[in-house]
């Protein structure tokens, strides 16, 4: 089954994927930092078992403790759980579906965390996939909630929706007009915010951001999505114009085909590197420079960072040889891609 990352979604030139998350508690435990191993482990087969025996999709079930590190780094490199969640193995379990489009952290901050990834712009169809599996969860396990301050939660910020709605933005351009503080202070006042392609504390790789809300508390699920919605829609517009202006430029153009010539052919890529030639490669498939599909690139960028290389590899390598293996990788991807 193909990965939901391989696909291009709506708006896909800017937008390369959309995640909801939904933070959960179970209302008869106390949240996973007052619980032992043993509660830990009670809870993640509790919800285990009432998910594997429901119709909402068929899960894997994953024991972090059996995972190696670069295997659990892995995962949070392709978003599929947090960095946090990867850092920490006992008493944590992982629910992930076979095109790793609906994962489930079990037992991080708390006891669920339930996301649903999608490719391209798709907020509200990806809301309502995790909408389906959360009440049929509910149903089953009864939620930690309050009528006045909604889902109860280990960290206060997420009170309320409890509900983390992002869309992953590929902004180059913007990026090298200097716009993003700009734009990073501007969302903040509509109550959004815009980090680095790994969320809060990481920086920009590959001129990909993280747009998401932030208010949880005092406003519906709708609500924050059609105004997620309408921010990201003219962000997109904004990038497609500073696109067009940047490019009229001969020597942008020429910075692409160099780009393509060095993935083509180089014998050592950097992870930094390949993220910035990878942007630039993908900004001339957007602009119709190359004609290299944008799934490709997005594919290239979710199998080429460093654990996923040692998770492949079944051992972690040294740099120069990860290096090695990822420019083979992308030089064997490309070669059979048109131009």
């Amino acid at each position: 089954m193909n990965k939901w990352y391989i696909e291009k979604g709506d708006q896909g030139d800017i937008v390369l994927s959309t995640r909801i998350r939904l933070a959960r508690n179970l209302n008869d435990y106390p949240f996973p930092a007052r619980l032992d191993a043993k509660g830990r482990q009670t809870v993640n087969e509790l919800v285990r078992d009432v998910l594997l025996k429901g119709d909402t999709g068929t899960f894997g079930y994953i024991q972090m403790s059996a995972l190696s590190r670069a295997q659990a780094v892995s995962l949070a490199e392709r978003h599929l759980i947090s960095p946090e969640f990867a850092s920490h193995a006992e008493g944590r379990a992982l629910l992930l579906t076979e095109d790793e489009a609906v994962s489930i952290m079990l037992c991080e901050e708390d006891h669920i965390r339930l996301q649903v990834m999608k490719a391209g712009l798709a907020l509200h169809e990806a809301y309502d996939m995790a909408d389906k599996i959360d009440s049929f969860l509910d149903s089953k396990l009864h939620y930690a909630f309050d009528e006045r301050i909604g889902y109860l939660t280990q960290c206060p910020t997420n009170l309320g929706t409890a509900m983390r709605a992002s869309v992953m933005l590929h902004l180059p351009a913007l990026t090298r007009l200097g716009q993003i503080s700009r734009l990073a202070a501007t969302v903040s006042k509509l109550g959004l915010t815009i980090r680095g392609a790994y969320g809060e504390g990481s920086g920009p790789k590959g001129c990909l951001y993280q747009l998401s809300n932030q208010i949880t508390l005092g406003i519906t699920e709708r609500a924050a999505l059609d105004n997620l919605q309408a921010i990201t829609l003219q962000m997109i517009n904004q990038e497609r114009e500073a696109q067009k202006a940047m490019l009229k430029a001969p020597e942008e153009e020429d910075k692409i085909w160099r780009a393509l010539g060095i993935l083509r052919s180089a014998r050592l890529l950097s992870g930094d590197e390949f993220m910035e030639l990878a942007s630039t490669v993908r900004l001339g498939s957007a602009a119709g420079i190359l004609d290299i599909k944008l799934e490709t690139i997005n594919e290239l960028i979710v199998n080429m960072q460093p654990a996923t290389i040692n998770a492949r590899e079944g051992r972690n390598l040294g740099a120069n040889e990860r290096d090695a293996v990822r420019a083979a990788g992308v030089r064997e991807v490309l070669k059979e891609a048109a131009v």
